[in-house]
């Protein structure tokens, strides 16, 4: 038929093309372990993703052959998201706060031939290094801590004559792939095509997914090792837009600091950072002189507290949500235009929201009687499909029913759609508490406790109880200086929720622990605390 379009493939290598072409000396700068800066461009990653993929050949490395990482976000690690692909190679990367034992789980599972680490990381790699049967190590750093029998950096990519010979690629063949955190069994891996990441990629540079275009200054807090850093990596080259990499200094005083010195303009990580960084504009407001800046928050849900009070310091925070098995944007919180005259307490809410499916997108909410109505109360399992969902996990087919015949995938997310599409997400089924059959959300008590001026931090967990099955507690860490009693804090939830869902005991903590992608380690808090009630002590105590 006449008038059909070209069969041009959508790869990985044409993101880095362009924004070597188009705008080579555009930086992307890297702070060090050391805390020093270096400063690269979009032509000299281009330059070094080819020699990557030559040196990465050399070594032996095929088409589909799984390249692992273990690195936090420098320009080393940008190379490797593109050079792996450029070559027909599976970019691997691996999460260093995983256990020992599951990070042997996945680099055998995944078959992995090779591992980039980072120097600082090699003591990370020695816990499980005699588990696994990579064929070679290569260490990126300044090449003085390249132990016997592995690679320097700088060394592989001694540079040959000419370009490296991309092959022709096929836009469905992996490009990528990355494993769930593992927080229930082991983890599983997901593997993204070409095809899905470039479509992600669109879809996030739109203004109503994250709106990165070229004048953006991207600081990704979101490490590289987590969901293929949100896409972020590839998006930013995309748009040819400047990146700026934190390495492992993501405390808040040092992305503040890099927030001023490089004009950082948009941000993105979980909760927990942008706590940290509040905290600090608290305590010290006039120290940071910054510019705007919009702060894209995922990984779980954040505080409408935290959304208001970095408002106040004229941070704007645009409320994302997505998974390792969406690449992994799902949705995004931006307001509808008819929605942006509403009452300031309204927009807010809506601003907490998980929002609007991105395009190509769909959701749906299932219950127990089949698809919940749009009306904001009708609860259940949140299923999601599109071009950059899974449609499996890598060599994992006991986990097939995680999708429906229908091609939905369940994401285990309990959720609710409003009126308005806006996705909601109440909680994960498995966080979910039943007291004497009636179901109490964590998430929302965890995000109205952090809503109290005294409260940094606020998970909460079932606890086991003779009566009632099961029973909300609450583990609070306060702000240093801070002062709340258990009495103050269920008074402070009473006007918000139901007696039945206010927490039977709250414990006073130090820390929260944290999954390796920042959200509360709810199995470790069960752990320690879901006999409480019962009088069973915590193990150890």
């Amino acid at each position: 038929m006449d008038g059909l379009m070209m069969d041009v493939p959508l790869t990985v290598p044409y993101l880095l093309d362009r924004a070597g072409r188009y705008f080579p000396d555009v930086e992307v700068v890297s702070r060090r372990p050391d805390r020093s800066v270096a400063r690269s461009s979009y032509a000299e990653v281009r330059s070094r993703a080819h020699q990557l993929a030559g040196g990465l050949a050399r070594l032996g490395v095929g088409r589909g052959d799984r390249v692992a990482t273990l690195g936090w976000n420098h320009a080393g690690h940008l190379e490797a998201y593109f050079g792996v692909p450029m070559m027909g190679g599976v970019l691997h990367t691996l999460n260093p706060r995983l256990s020992a034992e599951d990070l042997a789980y996945v680099v055998n599972h995944a078959d992995d031939s090779v591992l980039l680490v980072d120097d600082v990381l090699l003591p990370v790699l020695e816990r499980f290094h005699s588990q696994v049967s990579l064929k070679h190590v290569v260490v990126w750093g300044d090449g003085t801590k390249v132990p016997p029998g592995m690679i320097g950096y700088e060394e592989l990519l001694a540079p040959e004559p000419g370009e490296f010979a991309v092959p022709r690629l096929d836009e469905r063949e992996a490009a990528c792939m990355c494993y769930t955190s593992g927080t229930t069994g082991r983890p599983k891996g997901v593997v993204y095509s070409h095809r899905a990441i470039v479509l992600h990629s669109l879809a996030s540079a739109m203004t109503d997914g994250l709106a990165i275009g070229q004048r953006e200054v991207l600081c990704p807090v979101v490490p590289m090792f987590h969901v293929n850093g949100w896409g972020l990596p590839f998006t930013a080259t995309l748009v040819g837009c400047k990146q700026v990499l934190p390495g492992p200094h993501l405390d808040p005083e040092s992305l503040l600091e890099l927030y001023v010195a490089e004009g950082v303009t948009l941000s993105a990580g979980v909760p927990t950072i942008w706590l940290g960084i509040l905290q600090a504009l608290d305590r010290q407001p006039d120290r940071w002189k910054l510019g705007p800046v919009r702060m894209v928050v995922g990984g779980s849900a954040a505080p409408e507290s935290l959304i208001r009070g970095l408002d106040r310091h004229g941070l704007r925070v645009v409320h994302a949500w997505g998974m390792t098995e969406m690449t992994p944007l799902g949705t995004v919180s931006w307001l509808k235009r008819s929605l942006e005259q509403l009452p300031e307490d309204q927009w807010y809410a809506y601003r907490a929201k998980q929002g609007l499916p991105a395009p190509l997108v769909e959701t749906r909410v299932v219950g127990m009687t089949g698809e919940a109505p749009w009306d904001g109360r009708s609860a259940g399992e949140l299923e999601v499909r599109g071009p950059w969902v899974a449609s499996g996990y890598y060599q994992a087919p006991e986990h097939a029913d995680q999708w429906s015949e229908d091609g939905w995938f369940r994401t285990g997310d309990v959720a609710t759609i409003d009126p308005e599409g806006y996705v909601k997400i109440t909680d994960r089924t498995k966080d979910l508490v039943k007291s004497g059959g009636e179901w109490i959300s964590s998430v929302e008590l965890e995000n109205a406790l952090m809503g109290h001026p005294a409260v940094a931090e606020a998970a909460v967990i079932a606890a086991k109880h003779p009566t009632w099955d099961e029973r909300p507690v609450a583990v609070v860490v306060l702000k240093e200086g801070g002062s709340a009693t258990a009495e103050e804090l269920r008074a402070f939830l009473e006007p918000r929720f139901a007696k039945f869902w206010l927490p039977d005991q709250f414990v006073f903590t130090s820390e929260i622990p944290h999954t390796a992608a920042g959200k509360f380690q709810k199995t470790t808090l069960r752990h320690q605390y879901g006999g409480i009630l019962t009088g069973q002590p915590p193990p150890g105590g």
